[in-house]
């Protein structure tokens, strides 16, 4: 830029397009920290059973936007407990209808699930509470691979009207898992999380014939993973001169 007048030069650099990929007026900083959670869940789109669970997630964020994650998560047997209304109401109208009926509702159970994802977060933002409160979160998006291990039961209905069943087996599904979440962050080192995650996977339909033939009808299932819990990261994240 020789012979061009100091004034020029600074306006040719100021019409320069320059990218840079910062972080601004952030109040948390995830590259480079191992995040660990403790969740409860629910599983609320079983129209037959009710799930309620408990669980880990582990996740290194590589940066800000970017983490490679795992999760497992336990779902207890409660029995007939584990019923809801819907199912112990068509057993009973099959039996009524029959006195020698021997209809049996099939049900599966979620007894544990893990998956192996990668999380992209695109979105961080902040909420003004009560005037001077701010209140720092971000939105994050999974995606990835897991496993679900079921057990099968048949549900029927004896002449006294008790509820009974009877245990068909195990099974291990290979599901797609896609879902979304945010933290909410309470400190440089602790967030409230909420999680939904969908696991979807192809597995053999209901039998109610009993038939062994009819056991190669398959169908995808969507088991709807719904969640909340705190998470700490580590290590400590370096001291700001100022926070916002």
């Amino acid at each position: 830029m020789a012979g061009r007048e100091p004034a020029q030069n600074a306006l040719g650099v100021r019409n320069e397009e320059i990218i840079q990929d910062v972080v601004q007026n952030r109040f948390f900083l995830k590259e480079g920290r191992f995040e660990l959670s403790g969740v409860g869940g629910y599983v609320p789109n079983n129209p037959m059973v009710k799930r309620y669970s408990g669980g880990f997630l582990g996740a290194y964020h590589l940066n800000e936007k970017f983490a490679a994650e795992g999760a497992i998560m336990y779902f207890p047997d409660l029995g007939s407990s584990d019923l809801k209304g819907l199912t112990q109401k068509l057993v009973e109208i099959a039996n009524s209808r029959s006195s020698g009926s021997t209809f049996e509702q099939p049900v599966e159970k979620m007894m544990l699930g893990a998956t192996f994802a990668a999380r992209w977060s695109p979105i961080y933002g902040k909420i003004n509470l009560l005037g001077e409160n701010v209140l720092n979160f971000d939105l994050y998006f999974t995606g990835g691979l897991g496993m679900i291990s079921t057990k099968k039961y048949y549900v029927s209905s004896g002449t006294d009207g008790t509820i009974a069943l009877r245990f068909d087996g195990n099974e291990v599904h290979p599901p797609v898992t896609v879902g979304l979440g945010t933290n909410l962050f309470l400190n440089q080192s602790l967030a409230v999380k909420l999680d939904v995650r969908s696991m979807l996977y192809r597995a053999p339909a209901p039998n109610y014939s009993g038939d062994d033939a009819n056991s190669n009808d398959m169908r995808v299932y969507n088991d709807i993973i719904t969640s909340v819990g705190i998470s700490y990261f580590i290590p400590k994240m370096k001291p700001r001169l100022m926070d916002f």
